[in-house]
This record gives C-alpha cells, sequence and structure tokens, in this order.
C-alpha cells in the first residue's frame, strides 16, 4: 500500500521482533512496532515541535517500548481493557511516571490505575498532539479508538484503531450478536460516515490499511456478523 503522506517505503509491515515502522508526517512521527507473544502493535507519537511522545497500548515488551522513546512518555493511553494491550503498562508508568488514558467504562479492567478517564468525543490535548477519542462498544464495554488529524493543512486522517476494526472487519465479539451488532453500527457511524476514504487505519494487531480500502466490505461484514 503506497504511502501518501510523504514517507516513502511505509506500509505499516512489522513483525515481532524486526525494526520497528517509521512514518514522518509534517508534525509528527509515528512509530509503530509489534511486541509478543500476541504480535500486538504500539505506537509511539512524537512531536516534531515539542518532542512531545505519546504511547498507544504498552502491550508487552518494556524495554522495547521504552527504548522507542529515552526520553520518557507524556501519556501512555490504552485502547482497550484485553490483558494483551496492558501487559507492559505497570513498568512503563514506572519507568516514566507518565500519566494514563483509557475509555471510562473500561478503566476498571485495567490494573494501573487510569489518570484520564476517556468519553466519547474527548479531545486529548497532550502538549500539542491532540487526538480525539470515539468510543466503540461490542469488543469491550469502553474500547476507544483514536483520531488524529494533521494540523498542517491537506493532510489525511490518520486512526488508531485498538482491536475494533481491522483490515477484512470488526475486532470479535466472541459470538456474541448484540455486541457485534453494536460494534458494527458504532464503527459504520461514527467512523466511515464520518471520515473519507484515505483515512489510514493503524489496528491493534497485524497490518494497516485505509478506510477506502474496507469500505466496499461493510455489506458484506454485516451479513456475515463478524
Amino acid at each position: 500500500m503506497p504511502d501518501a503522506t510523504g514517507s516513502p517505503g511505509y506500509t505499516g509491515d512489522v513483525t515481532q521482533g524486526g525494526p520497528p515502522a517509521v512514518r514522518d508526517l509534517p508534525e509528527l512521527t509515528i512509530t509503530k512496532v509489534s511486541v509478543g507473544p500476541m504480535d500486538n502493535n504500539a505506537y509511539l507519537l512524537r512531536s516534531k515541535a515539542t518532542g512531545t511522545r505519546v504511547l498507544i497500548d504498552a502491550a508487552n515488551e518494556p524495554g522495547t517500548l521504552l527504548a522507542l522513546a529515552p526520553e520518557g512518555l507524556q501519556a501512555v493511553i490504552t485502547t482497550h481493557r484485553h490483558g494483551d494491550h496492558w501487559q507492559a503498562l505497570a513498568e512503563v508508568v514506572a519507568a516514566t511516571a507518565a500519566p494514563t488514558y483509557a475509555g471510562r467504562a473500561d478503566a476498571e479492567g485495567i490494573p494501573v490505575p487510569t489518570t484520564v478517564p476517556v468519553d466519547d468525543g474527548d479531545t486529548l490535548r497532550i502538549d500539542d498532539i491532540e487526538l480525539t477519542a470515539i468510543h466503540l462498544v461490542g469488543h469491550t464495554p469502553g474500547s476507544i479508538a483514536l483520531l488524529y488529524r494533521d494540523p498542517a493543512g491537506g493532510g489525511i486522517p490518520h486512526l488508531f484503531t485498538g482491536d475494533c476494526l481491522f483490515p477484512g472487519g470488526v475486532g470479535g465479539t466472541f459470538g456474541d450478536d448484540g455486541a457485534f451488532t453494536s460494534l458494527y453500527e458504532g464503527v459504520v457511524t461514527k467512523i466511515f460516515d464520518r471520515l473519507p476514504d484515505e483515512t489510514w487505519v493503524y489496528p491493534g494487531h497485524g497490518k494497516d490499511t485505509t478506510l477506502g480500502a474496507e469500505r466496499p466490505q461493510l455489506e458484506a461484514w454485516r451479513e456475515r456478523g463478524w
């Protein structure tokens, strides 16, 4: 998949134990790394202007994650309460003293206290990095996707979806028809209906995608029920 934002060669393809993938935006650098044992993606956002650093999902391998930001972190955001997304959270917070953010309805399921509970539509301002939270119910009660809009103008939206949206479908809902309907409708109305096709999607596992690549499959996802 070509990179439309001036980072030649970026695909978002990473492997556990392999090098990170780095995407260079006008005002932000995004570093993606895969950590084990479940090949979780973690993302470091670094402001070019201030050096502010935000980690999305301290999933595992704290040494790997801390090495991405040796100067420390200003925030750690957990997309949802499932354990494979916070195995390194306690060690990362202990090493950096960074405040933690998570969806309000998932905070109790994360064993590291949440400094800032997040609700749908909240704007997370961490110095000059600004993210909008999108609450999606179904994979967990309090999952959040995080939207970054390039303030330089003309840039595509960047969406960190945790386990709510992947190439080829929404996240798992464990055979619960009601949970699937909730997640599917949330993804359609809050993401596909609001954001353009060029929106780049950074999921909690596996490869990146775009909304344009996934949009033609929406009806098929609804019909199959997963």
